[in-house]
């Protein structure tokens, strides 16, 4: 079994990054017999959802399951916090799915972007349910990604999250300051 996991690149214990369940830990490799097949499995623990998951070696390549960033790849990811949102204006129902296609793609700098673009400081109107919904599964996905790889806490990444998002809200109000702020947004958006 050990042998296969090398050949797979995965080890014992290892963080992953599972695209639709985000950052789980493997915690054993076991070999089941189903309909009649032997097939060698990675069983992938995901403390905070309560849920354990049992991926096919042979699949982990085609459901995307990946390595956890490199903390130069968690530095960009944090940076494209500070960038401007780019809200497209396309119906909300469209862009929903393309932030959801964007969270469940697992790619740190796409949710990244999800974060960026939908984060409302507390000077901006609320967001609506579904938009909170996608903004906080995002922010979960991110914020547990960079606390296994910078090996932070939850709370402590978040932090740095935070700091990051605010930093972008510094720089959007000394570059919008002045008459006309309102159309200058709404043009960038």
């Amino acid at each position: 079994m050990k042998n296969s996991a090398i050949k797979h690149g995965f080890k014992l214990n290892e963080f992953v990054v599972y695209p639709a369940h985000g950052v789980g830990q493997i915690v054993a490799m076991e070999e089941q017999e189903v309909a009649g097949f032997k097939l060698e499995l990675f069983v992938i623990n995901f403390v905070k959802d309560k849920m354990t998951l049992r991926v096919p070696t042979s699949k982990v390549a085609g459901v995307g399951m990946r390595k956890l960033s490199d903390p130069d790849a968690a530095r960009r990811s944090l940076d494209i916090l500070t960038g401007r949102a780019r809200v497209k204006r396309t119906m909300w129902s469209r862009r929903a799915q393309e932030y959801e296609a964007k969270i469940n793609s697992g790619d740190i700098n796409a949710i990244a972007e999800v974060v960026r673009d939908l984060y409302r400081s507390e000077a901006q109107p609320e967001q609506s349910y579904s938009e909170r919904q996608l903004y906080e599964a995002a922010l979960d996905r991110m914020m547990r990604e960079i606390a296994a790889v910078q090996k932070l806490s939850e709370t402590e990444a978040l932090k740095v999250i935070d700091t990051q998002l605010k930093k972008n809200q510094k720089r959007g109000v000394k570059a919008d300051a002045g008459e006309g702020d309102e159309a200058g947004i709404e043009e960038a958006a």
